[in-house]
């Protein structure tokens, strides 16, 4: 699957194994007991903008609530349980399909499972929301709606099925 996509800067993986959101939602069907969709992020991001019906939300990064203002926006950072919450619901052997918002945080996430001995994790390389639309003369110029699972007919919710979120426990 990765002969035809071309991988942009930040989204690439040691692994190597990409695909799209329509693509792996048709992956998903073909196989859902040993195909795992995660979305990886964060609780706000999948309660506020939904998330794909069948996904496992684990996020791989938690939000901070600290302005950075020199970067300009709240921060995130690594959630410490993201490898031990994935354990729970996916063995190394499984095929596993991560997405974040448009692909580059879900690459960091891939990069962590290899390491923790996942093989078959591919990065959806346009994420639940999609690439920004850069034609200035198009009414939706800025906006995630170019690709992704939410715009490629792939079924996705607002609901919340506590079984199939692991958030981090509490402290």
């Amino acid at each position: 699957m990765t002969a035809t996509l071309q991988v942009p800067k930040g989204k690439d993986t040691v692994l190597g194994l990409y695909i799209t959101a329509k693509d792996a939602y048709e992956l998903w069907k073909a196989s859902p007991e040993t195909v795992k969709v995660l979305d990886i992020r964060t609780i706000e991001e999948a309660l506020f903008v939904g998330h794909p019906t069948m996904a496992w939300v684990i996020p791989a990064f938690l939000q901070t609530y600290e302005w950075d203002a020199a970067k300009r926006k709240f921060p995130m950072r690594p959630n410490p349980e993201f490898i031990a919450r994935v354990k729970e619901i996916a063995a190394p052997t499984d095929t596993l399909l991560v997405t974040c918002r448009s692909g580059g945080r879900a690459a960091l996430a891939v990069n962590s499972l290899a390491e923790a001995g996942y093989r078959q994790v591919y990065n959806i390389l346009d994420g639940v929301e999609g690439d920004v639309v850069n034609d200035p003369d198009s009414v939706f110029f800025g906006q995630r709606v170019k690709n992704g699972w939410k715009n490629a007919g792939a079924p996705w919710t607002y609901t919340m099925d506590p079984e199939r979120f692991r958030v981090p426990r509490a402290s």
